[in-house]
């Protein structure tokens, strides 16, 4: 591990007993109490995350919104100052670089926020596209990111919310803001990855430590919680993730994701994505649910009768509905809701059905 890069809030994991392990290059914490305690603490109030290893670029200048429009798959021009969408970056071929959010925080200035293993790839095509009046610049170094994530969110954040919680605690889905947290300038975005509520902070990298510490010391401290249990929450809401769900072979039609391409618009990799949104594709992505015990996990093999006609991309035991349960790529006529398959988990055939995502409703329960 000695290659392995570290977040500012290293030495705050280890005396957690955090359990680490390489990812993406870095040493990031992988658990704490344990997936599904973690998991459940940020369904029933607030979990927060350490996603330093997240990469953060910059687009600025008089050509930054027209370049964007025209290299990424959603509509740029919909964005006003303030706004976030979840949008990808694609090849000629509509393969996936990346998954990303873009934010626009000025008329002519956008941050994007990338996979921890795409920084390189994403800066790298974006920048080598880029036309005279956009400057692009890989700002990772600058920022350190932590994921506040759950129902209790705004009590979490207020112990730390130096000024402008009001605004915070104003901002729709997918907004930011800039304000001030433990005495540093931050980003605050209604943003995650985990289908609950809650902000991502993108702060100054040597201030996290004071975020953190304050967030930990509050009344309504958040739960700790690791990779493990965000990849848990993000399975159950559906969330594809790169690497798995997406890839350079697998394109937004494929994924379920026609709505983050603007096709009426020109991009990279369009016509070929409106050739598949008009003629259909021989898989598509979908969600099932097990109908007996068992575990499925990537790389099993989805199964009709004895033909294999999919495999899973991402599986895992719902710590919410204790059931087994992922997401796979099937051949499209079998991806209609309640579709029986079988899944092969190490020789042993376990019955599913394809079901609609998410696999949980996380909405506000109305109270009678």
């Amino acid at each position: 591990m000695s290659d392995a890069l570290r977040t500012p809030l290293h030495e705050r994991h280890l005396a957690l007993g955090a359990r680490m392990a390489p990812f993406a290059g870095w040493d990031m914490p992988i658990q704490y109490s344990g997936v599904r305690e973690e998991h459940r603490a940020v369904r029933a109030a607030c979990g927060i995350f350490d996603v330093s290893h997240m990469g953060q670029i910059g687009v600025r200048g008089p050509d930054a919104a027209a370049f964007l429009q025209a290299t990424l798959t959603n509509d740029i021009d919909a964005l006003a100052v303030g706004d976030g969408q979840y949008t990808l970056v694609c090849r000629e071929d509509g393969g996936v670089i990346d998954d990303l959010i873009v934010y626009r925080l000025g008329e002519d200035e956008f941050l994007i926020v990338c996979n921890a293993a795409n920084v390189d790839p994403v800066h790298t095509w974006i920048a080598g596209r880029a036309t005279p009046g956009a400057v692009v610049t890989n700002r990772s170094p600058q920022f350190a990111m932590l994921a506040l994530q759950g129902s209790e969110w705004e009590a979490a954040l207020a112990p730390v919310a130096d000024d402008g919680l009001d605004a915070v605690l104003a901002l729709r889905y997918f907004q930011v803001i800039e304000t001030t947290l433990a005495g540093a300038r931050s980003l605050v975005a209604r943003t995650g990855y985990t289908g609950e509520p809650g902000v991502e902070i993108m702060c100054p990298t040597d201030a996290a430590p004071a975020i953190w510490d304050a967030l930990m010391a509050g009344a309504h401290a958040p739960s700790p919680a690791g990779l493990a249990a965000r990849d848990t929450l993000r399975l159950e809401m559906g969330y594809p993730l790169y690497g798995q769900e997406l890839s350079l072979t697998r394109t937004p039609i494929e994924a379920g994701l026609k709505w983050t391409c603007a096709l009426d618009t020109t991009f990279c990799g369009v016509e070929v994505m409106r050739t598949q949104a008009a003629d259909g594709t021989a898989e598509r992505l979908c969600m099932f649910e097990l109908t007996e015990p068992g575990i499925p996990r990537t790389g099993c093999a989805v199964l009709v009768g004895d033909d294999v006609v999919g495999q899973v991309t991402s599986g895992s035991l719902s710590p919410s509905a204790d059931i087994g349960f992922g997401m796979a790529y099937v051949q499209s006529d079998l991806t209609p809701v309640g579709t029986d398959l079988v899944i092969d988990i190490r020789g042993k055939r376990k019955g599913a059905h394809t079901r609609p995502r998410p696999l949980i409703d996380t909405s506000p329960k109305k109270e009678d």
